[in-house]
């Protein structure tokens, strides 16, 4: 899904732009879903992580680079799948960039989407955000309000990947 434009980002004069539309469209898909959801609002953090983690989802996912509109409902099955709790998100994402710049580097050509995409990993990796301690002791802090509970300190990715998850399913 590249765009050619009027200009060149590389300073060769070729006359060609670059556009990361299978990003930003993987972006849209996945802010539309969370927006939909309702479940955080849209200037959160939380929100940023649940987004990034579906537009990675969403990006990777798509091995033929053909995601269209008509396809997205087809897909949705398929990324709740890699999504669910129980399914080594982490390491499918790592492979998959791995996997893609490599294809990059062969092809020799940059790759904007590819670059947009290991940025919010980066981010999604190195953000820690404060969250609800899940694994803290049953009882021990009965009758204690939802902000009140014990927190952890969570990578971003284990908090927006549940949320992306959870939106999935509500839409």
């Amino acid at each position: 899904m590249l765009h050619r434009g009027q200009q060149s980002t590389d300073g060769t004069g070729g006359g060609e732009l670059v556009v990361p539309m299978a990003w930003l469209y993987a972006e849209y898909i996945a802010d539309e879903l969370l927006r939909s959801g309702d479940l955080m609002p849209p200037t959160s953090f939380e929100f940023r992580a649940g987004r990034d983690a579906l537009a990675l989802t969403v990006f990777l996912a798509d091995t033929e680079n053909e995601l269209s509109g008509i396809q997205v409902v087809s897909q949705l099955e398929n990324w709740l799948s890699l999504t669910a709790y129980d399914q080594p998100w982490q390491d499918w994402v790592c492979e998959r960039m791995a996997a893609l710049t490599a294809d990059a580097v062969a092809s020799g050509e940059p790759v904007p989407d590819l670059e947009l995409a290991a940025s919010a990993w980066r981010w999604l990796e190195e953000t820690e955000l404060l969250a609800p301690d899940l694994n803290a002791v049953p009882g021990g802090g009965a009758g204690l309000g939802e902000d009140e509970g014990p927190k952890v300190w969570t990578p971003a990715w284990q908090l927006g990947l549940p949320l992306g998850h959870l939106a999935i399913h509500l839409f």
